[in-house]
């Protein structure tokens, strides 16, 4: 894969010796996904010994074997981890982190992240994970950011300089978190672009699942007991009108106004 930056950087990292895969485009359309419906993932109907992967199970494919999957779906796997593409991404870069630990991978995340030891270590690697993610949109949209120009000017110099420019922080434009009601009965973290920018997003649940309260960033946790996000049907984050992500713009019901919008936002996000 071309690299427009240091090769040190980006997707050319390992993160913690875990075996990775090269990015590649986001994935191409596949079938239509099943409609989620807004219960709480619970493993009282696991078949003691067996992975059953129905509609509500279909990430635990990518935990059980992810050797069978390749690099444009595949992002890395470890012993502890899987990191794959979003089948169906709302950001024109949707990562997903799935745990794989026996005893967690069936839990609502409010109630895995009670567990200290195990949300310190799924942070440090979500955190890993953002970092390829930044490098991957550095990839992708350096060469038209404003904040890039002096350090693409220093990887094209002969001789190159001593140091780089550190240029723009990609980091900040990546955010992870998790639902308070995931659509997936596997616990899964997203990691994804800011920019909502997908023809995958599609209706209101789908933009306000990730922009507004109802996405509960990794770094929230863990929540206090009277948080409301712990009560996400009782306070409608889902049915709240659509509010521009990046100017603040409300734009009522207007979803198709949304998405051109976001269109519009998109374009200048690139360039800043």
């Amino acid at each position: 894969m071309d690299q427009s930056n240091n090769p040190s950087e980006g997707l050319k990292e390992q993160a913690g010796g875990q075996k990775r895969n090269a990015f590649t485009e986001l994935m191409g359309p596949r079938n239509k996904q099943p409609k989620p419906v807004t219960k709480a993932p619970s493993d009282r109907n696991a078949v003691k010994g067996k992975a059953t992967f129905g509609a509500r199970d279909g990430l635990g494919a990518y935990i059980d074997k992810p050797e069978k999957y390749p690099p444009d779906v595949m992002v890395y796997h470890s012993e502890d981890f899987v990191a794959i593409h979003d089948m169906f991404p709302k950001s024109s870069l949707h990562l997903l982190l799935l745990p794989r630990d026996g005893t967690k991978t069936r839990l609502h995340p409010f109630d895995a992240f009670e567990d200290a030891e195990f949300l310190v270590k799924v942070k440090e690697e979500a955190y890993k994970l953002r970092t390829l993610a930044a490098g991957e949109l550095r990839r992708k949209y350096g060469k038209d950011s404003a904040q890039e120009q002096a350090r693409q000017a220093a990887l094209s110099a002969d001789p190159p300089p001593d140091e780089l420019p550190q240029g723009r922080d990609w980091e900040q434009e990546v955010i992870v978190g998790v639902h308070a009601v995931p659509s997936m009965n596997h616990l899964h973290v997203h990691v994804l672009s800011v920019d909502r920018y997908s023809a995958r997003l599609k209706h209101r649940k789908h933009y306000n699942s990730f922009s507004t309260p109802f996405f509960v960033p990794i770094d929230d946790f863990p929540l206090a007991p009277d948080d409301e996000r712990r009560r996400p049907t009782e306070t409608g984050y889902l049915k709240r009108d659509f509010v521009c992500w990046r100017c603040g713009k409300v734009f009522g019901s207007r979803f198709a106004e949304l998405k051109q919008h976001l269109e519009q936002e998109f374009a200048d996000w690139k360039r800043l």
